[in-house]
């Protein structure tokens, strides 16, 4: 199964390259935002919007909150001055904290939430601004999973991660030259102290990754996922399929009430 998630990383990062350049020339655009986070997500869409489009017009926005570990953030500045594209950073803090001064009771979860959308709402902002787009880094494990915030982080206009599991990401980014450092670090939301991914979820990417594509791609069966995969372990299986259907409603657009024509213009 490992050899069926080995990806192609020359033909991809070409193919992604010319996807970028596609879609915003269908936007009539030239400017890409992104959130610099130094994490491998966004650094591989960094490397990618700067081999898409002139580095002078490529902005990789850092947004801390003052729980961000320190070095994320350097690794963020390390990814803007390899890449030599230009770069901001705004706190977010401020505006955080003062929102939860009326909610003092609010956990963490909230917090984060409000965190991720309000990043989200600074890249926007800024997108017009400078009159570009906004590029998003949710890869296709996070998606599938359900690991992301509604109108925060999975609120990107285009993504040319998406089609990528996180095990496909690290194949990329090693390709692509990505500093030691990122490439070495656990993956982390980072929207409170302490925690990994792995921590959050309950498994690793490894382990989901292979249980998503068997699943969801394959449409096979846990019994089948778990013969077929010896390492799995049945527990595991399940929890990942569950936190597949439990996020379904992540998965799909807005809802607008249909009225029929009888009701309406009775």
């Amino acid at each position: 199964m490992k050899e069926i998630l080995k990806i192609n990383p020359e033909r991809v990062k070409n193919y992604l390259v010319e996807f970028l350049r596609d879609e915003f020339k269908k936007a009539n655009k030239e400017i890409a935002i992104f959130g610099m986070s130094g994490g491998i997500d966004s650094t591989v869409l960094g490397y990618l919007c700067k081999f898409a489009f002139d580095r002078n017009n490529v902005y990789g926005i850092i947004l801390p909150y003052k729980n961000t570990p320190k070095i994320s953030v350097d690794h963020a500045y390390l990814v803007g001055r390899t890449l030599g594209i230009k770069y901001l950073r705004f706190n977010v803090s401020p505006q955080i904290d003062y929102y939860f001064k009326n909610f003092p009771q609010a956990d963490k979860l909230r917090i984060g939430n409000k965190i991720a959308r309000e990043r989200m709402s600074i890249l926007y902002d800024l997108s017009v601004h400078f009159n570009g787009l906004v590029v998003g880094s949710s890869n296709k494990s996070e998606i599938y999973l359900g690991y992301g915030t509604l109108f925060g982080d999975l609120a990107w206009l285009i993504n040319p991660l998406g089609d990528l599991f996180k095990t496909e990401i690290y194949q990329l980014a090693e390709f692509l030259g990505v500093p030691k450092e990122i490439l070495n670090k656990k993956p982390s939301a980072e929207l409170w102290e302490g925690q990994t991914d792995e921590e959050e979820l309950g498994f690793t990417y490894k382990d989901a990754d292979i249980i998503l594509y068997c699943y969801i791609e394959k449409n096979m069966k846990p019994e089948e996922i778990v013969n077929q995969n010896k390492n799995l372990n049945v527990e595991i299986v399940k929890k990942v399929i569950e936190r597949v259907r439990k996020t379904e409603f992540k998965r799909k657009g807005p809802k607008i009430a249909k009225i029929p024509d009888e009701i309406k213009y009775s």
